[in-house]
């Protein structure tokens, strides 16, 4: 999802663009051997049927990984409006990676800008940091960067924006936190703005890219609170703060806003967003 805005007020509105699902289907990696990658094929070219064609360029070596062609959701076929047929399923890969409805694929030696690669997921050339988290591009003039596996992100979803503790007194507070990088191995919460910190509680099983519970026991003494969480992956890649966000991406314009989410809870115990 993009950062977080100001004028947000719920968590649906500010981190609702994600899921997690068991899917079926066949590894990409198994058609591409099927058929044959030639030398000089770097990356893999997708396409959808919907009028606007939505594509994306993916490193081959992604494609080969984990990479699912996928025909089913949660044990049936894919719903319309998640791409039936098939559709793209890349763990850890940005929403635009996982296309829709997919009639083409096509290995190319080089990344093609589709228009909404241009206009959306890439960086101009000059940015400060190439990391794990997007790939650089000097294959075309003007795009210096692809944004794809998502950093390591956590909130908070109670209480969160718009809701309101009744009173004062014993709370449980519970949240989400995934990584595009692999699992979740921490998750803190600070309810004090971010002076200090305590280990959440992790629900068990921790997989892979998929989501991670956590919970917090909190006593609430009807003061003015600041709820923040915190995650960390297994490859020690820590979620940043709204100031540290530019540094972790090279941009303060990367689509996936996974920056630490302030909630404030005021004396009346109603709760928004802090951003």
């Amino acid at each position: 999802a993009n950062s977080p805005r100001p004028e947000e007020k719920t968590l649906d509105e500010m981190h609702g663009m994600v899921g997690c699902s068991e899917w079926t289907g066949v590894p990409l990696s198994v058609l591409l051997d099927e058929v044959g990658v030639k030398d000089g094929a770097g990356w893999v070219l997708s396409e959808g049927a919907e009028a606007t064609k939505l594509g994306a360029s993916m490193p081959l070596g992604k494609a080969m990984d984990d990479v699912l062609v996928a025909y089913g959701q949660n044990g049936e076929p894919i719903r319309p409006h998640q791409g039936f047929p098939l559709r793209l399923v890349v763990p850890g890969f940005q929403g635009k990676y996982h296309v829709k409805w997919l009639q083409r694929i096509k290995l190319v030696d080089r990344p093609y800008i589709t228009y909404w690669e241009k206009h959306s997921y890439t960086k101009r050339q000059g940015s400060r940091r190439t990391g794990p988290n997007r790939m650089s591009n000097s294959h075309v003039a003007g795009a210096g960067a692809y944004f794809m596996e998502q950093g390591p992100k956590s909130v908070i979803t109670f209480p969160s924006g718009e809701q309101r503790l009744p009173g004062r007194g014993y709370y449980t507070l519970t949240g989400l936190a995934w990584s595009g990088s692999g699992t979740v191995r921490r998750v803190e919460v600070s309810t004090d703005g971010g002076r200090t910190w305590t280990d959440a509680k992790l629900q068990e099983p921790l997989q892979r890219i998929a989501l991670t519970r956590f919970t917090l026991p909190w006593t609430w003494n009807g003061e003015e609170a600041l709820l923040m969480s915190r995650c960390t992956d297994d490859q020690d890649q820590v979620q940043p703060t709204a100031d540290e966000f530019p540094d972790f991406w090279g941009t303060s314009g990367a689509p996936h806003g996974n920056q630490i989410q302030p909630w404030r809870v005021a004396s009346d115990g109603t709760d928004h967003n802090a951003v």
